[in-house]
């Protein structure tokens, strides 16, 4: 039986309140877990059931009436997350790369629904049916409050950013993108050009400043496409992209892939 899970709002800043916890936000794939007549099915948080992709998951020794949400995690050899790989291995179950099911919500257990229980005894809970020993399971691990400094540590290792849930009145809300869970993102920043323009859907081929190939940038605020649209001078096209004199922009992005591009590039500002 597939939940939709609880999804988070953005924070373009860290805080320190002590009524939130503070986690680690992890660079993977979205992954409900559940146990029903003795059957386990696992499915991204789209519905999309992909037991057969993740089997290592199914011995995880749980009661009937069971439900987790957590992140699948592919390690590189520094131990960080590497999103790359996960997309390999959720593409391939023949690709070389073992998996961790980071845990950090229980929604069902044993048959009872647990969305109205408080945020902390749903992680005690956890911490008491998670088997420590299993080689890819894992509970998320999370501080209360310091939400700078953690974010601090995220920026000097180079990781995707940090989770902060509100402990109080924060109960799990199945389907709904919620202000009690807030996401704040590690973005890095590029000055590009902006050379060609998608012809079907919004799509703007980037180059870094030496004219190395940057990636696609799909994200702009509609009123920024405007401008965009009447500073534009195309010089040629074909039947895909058409063409532009280079146009300067500033653009964050999550990390450069491994082919040494911008990882979900969104426009910041004109230059």
């Amino acid at each position: 039986m597939f939940i939709s899970p609880m999804l988070l709002h953005k924070s373009d800043h860290p805080f320190d309140d002590e009524s939130y916890i503070t986690e680690l936000k992890l660079d993977g794939i979205r992954i409900i877990w559940t146990k029903f007549n003795d059957r386990v099915r696992i499915y991204t948080r789209h519905n999309n059931e992909v037991t057969s992709v993740y089997r290592e998951l199914t011995n995880l020794d749980l009661p009937n009436g069971t439900v987790l949400d957590g992140e699948i995690v592919v390690s590189d050899k520094n131990g960080k997350p590497d999103f790359e790989a996960c997309m390999e291995r959720f593409k391939s179950i023949k690709a070389p790369y073992d998996i961790q099911y980071c845990i950090f919500d229980v929604i069902q257990y044993n048959g009872e629904k647990l969305t109205s229980l408080p945020l902390l005894k749903r992680k005690e809970l956890l911490e008491e049916i998670i088997p420590s020993d299993h080689p890819n399971i894992a509970t998320v691990k999370w501080i209360q409050g310091n939400g700078c400094a953690y974010f601090d540590l995220v920026k000097q290792n180079d990781l995707e950013g940090i989770v902060l849930k509100k402990i109080n009145n924060s109960p799990y809300e199945i389907g709904k993108r919620s202000h009690s869970w807030l996401k704040v993102i590690n973005y890095q920043y590029e000055n590009c050009y902006i050379t060609n323009l998608r012809k079907d859907k919004f799509g703007l081929i980037l180059s870094f400043l030496d004219g190395k190939p940057a990636g696609l940038m799909e994200f702009m605020p509609p009123d920024e496409r405007k401008k965009l649209y009447s500073m534009c001078k195309v010089h040629s096209e074909n039947e895909k992209f058409k063409s532009v004199e280079p146009i300067k922009c500033r653009v964050k992005y999550r990390n450069l892939t491994k082919k040494g591009k911008l990882r979900i590039p969104s426009f910041v500002e004109w230059l």
